[in-house]
Formats: C-alpha cells, structure tokens, sequence
C-alpha cells in the first residue's frame, strides 16, 4: 500500500503520473475508447464523437477561466471563428483540409489577442460582459459578410480526408475525433506543469502577488487568451466537420453556458474536470430525455418542443448544485473516492 509521496528528484515534481497503476488504467481506457466503434450502435457512437470534440473546447476554457481565472461568457465567438475559418479555408480559397485546421487554430488565437487587451484592465463581471459583447460582434460580423460568409445560409462542407485518412465514415471521423482530443490533453496537462500554466495559476490566486514575485501579467493574461482561443477554435473546426453546415444558429449563447457548467461542475482548474464534466453535462439531457420518454405522457414531448429551454434549466441546476454542495465538483468526488480505496481499511 501506498504510504507517502516523497520525491528525490525535481524530474519527478513535474511527471505526468509516477503511479503504475494510473498508467495501466489510462492505456486500458484509452484501448477501449479506441475499440469502442466495434461495439456501439449508431447513436452511442455519435455521442462519444460530440463528447470528444466537446473535451477539447471545455479544455480551451480552462486554460482561460480555470488555469488564468478569467471568465469568459462569451467563448462561442471563438468556436465560430475556428468553425468559419475551417469551412471558409476548404470551401472558399480551396485550402487543404490539413492548413485549413491550422487556420481554425490561427485566426481565433489572433482574435484572442485583441480580445485578451481589455483583460489587462478588467476584472470579474465586466471582463465576461467584454467577451459577451465579442461574441454578439462576431455573430454579426459573419451574418454581414454576405456570400464570403454565408450570411444566414451558413456554408456546407463535406468530411474531408486527412493525412489520408477518409473522414467520411462515422467510424474514421470518430478516431480523428478521438486523436484529436487525448492530443488537446497532452498539451494542456503539459502546458498546466510548465512555467507558463504556473504562472498562469498564479495570477488567478493573487494577482498582486504573482506581479510581485516577477510575473509579467500582461505577457501570461495574452498567453492565456491566445492559447485558450486556439484550442476552442479546433474544437470549433471538428465541430463544422461533424455538423456539416457552419451558421450562426448552430453557435448559440447556450454552448458558452454549457462551457462554464463543464469546468464548474468538473472541478475548477483540472485536466481531469474538463473530461468528468463533459461527460456529465453533454450526457445530461440525453439521461433526462430518457426518463421523460420512459415517463410517457406530456413530460415526454419536453425535450422535441422546448430542448433549448430545457437544457438551460439542467445546465443552470447543476451549477448551482455543485456550487452549493461540492464546490470541487466531479474532481473532488473522483479523488475522494480513489483516497478511499487506496488507503483502506486505514482511512479514517
């Protein structure tokens, strides 16, 4: 049995895990989610896929609100414009699906930049009013951009092939899915134990402080948004790709609720809560959809006629039943658990 966790070496602070059973677990995870279209329908299959790309926009978050402290309401314009500019790239200026990726990366971390300028003065509520009011400009800017946009129509694209790998296929689009989001998680667990994601932590405990042992906030706060704005917008582009269609209307004000229901409930700054409370929340509705269909009668026509209305309320109940509970959320629960087994019967 595990009884300390004493370090010899500074290698060994900064490790990913150095528990072997942690590592055996993730390869058997990450096996099964692999041989995991062999086994699912149609459905279960799809809702795997959304809650891939989902992983990797709750991780764009969280570098900014979960590893920084600077909240975002309005993180869905980032998302369109990874989404347009994939869907602009291939179907527009004839890009490669390949380059037409790593623009829907560019062009909202440029956007980030100018978003993240005003974070250099603002704080709290009026920086979320900030990046709300970025949001409804990029929504308009795009219906404006008449044809080059799409305006209401929106643009259509079709799965694309890359790295030679055909899309088209659920299956296919699932494991690009799949590499996709485990590669967004090496990146922010990497980037959350460098100097960077630790400076980041900093300024979202004490700012003050974190300018006062050194910390350049303007360079870290800049940082934050362009790589939170990154990431969002790749999850924006395999977004697009599983839609098939880019508008306006498939980016509702909802989807940034839904972000920040994700890291609360998942537990505030962790890799490991971006994933829990995604999981959590994307399969929210599907869990009550079922249990008004079993219920029969008007509960069961809920989620055709008012499905928005409806995830809003479930969104905002969890929020606040975490907040009010387990403000660790997911996160806590899951350690709590794991701190449980392991030192068993010794616990107390």
């Amino acid at each position: 049995m595990r009884s300390g966790f004493f370090k010899q070496r500074y290698s060994e602070l900064v490790v990913l895990t150095d528990s072997p059973a942690v590592k055996v677990w993730t390869v058997l995870l990450l096996c099964a989610l692999v041989a995991a279209p062999a086994f699912l329908g149609p459905f279960l299959l799809g809702h795997m896929t959304v809650i891939l790309f989902t992983v990797v926009g709750a991780l764009g978050i969280m570098v900014l609100t979960g590893f920084t402290g600077l909240i975002s309401l309005g993180h869905v314009g980032f998302l369109m414009l990874g989404a347009y500019a994939y869907a602009i790239g291939v179907s527009r200026l004839g890009l490669p699906p390949e380059i037409a990726l790593v623009a829907a990366a560019i062009v909202p971390a440029v956007f980030g930049l100018i978003v993240g300028l005003p974070s250099l003065r603002l704080h709290g509520l009026y920086l979320a009013i900030t990046t709300l009011a970025f949001s409804h400009i990029v929504s308009a800017a795009l219906l404006a951009g008449g044809k080059f946009t799409g305006a209401g129509r929106g643009i259509t694209i079709a799965r694309p092939t890359i790295l030679g790998m055909d899309l088209s296929s659920d299956r296919a689009f699932y494991w690009f899915c799949l590499a996709v989001c485990v590669l967004a998680v090496l990146v922010t667990l990497n980037l959350r134990r460098s100097y960077v994601g630790r400076a980041m932590v900093a300024i979202r405990d004490n700012d003050i402080a974190a300018r006062t042992m050194g910390i350049n906030l303007v360079r870290y706060k800049l940082l934050a948004f362009l790589i939170s704005a990154a990431i969002t917008g790749v999850a924006g582009a395999t977004m697009a790709m599983y839609i098939g269609i880019v508008s306006v209307e498939s980016f509702p004000f909802l989807l940034s609720i839904e972000a920040l229901a994700i890291i609360i409930v998942g537990g505030i700054g962790s890799v490991l809560g971006a994933v829990l409370g995604t999981v959590f929340i994307v399969s929210l509705p599907e869990v009550f959809s079922a249990l008004t269909s079993f219920m029969g009668g008007r509960l069961a026509d809920l989620m055709t006629t008012s499905a928005h209305e409806i995830k809003s309320v479930l969104y905002g109940l969890a929020i606040i039943a975490f907040l009010r509970f387990d403000p660790r959320g997911l996160r806590g629960i899951w350690h709590d658990i794991r701190h449980a087994w392991v030192f068993w019967p010794l616990r107390y």
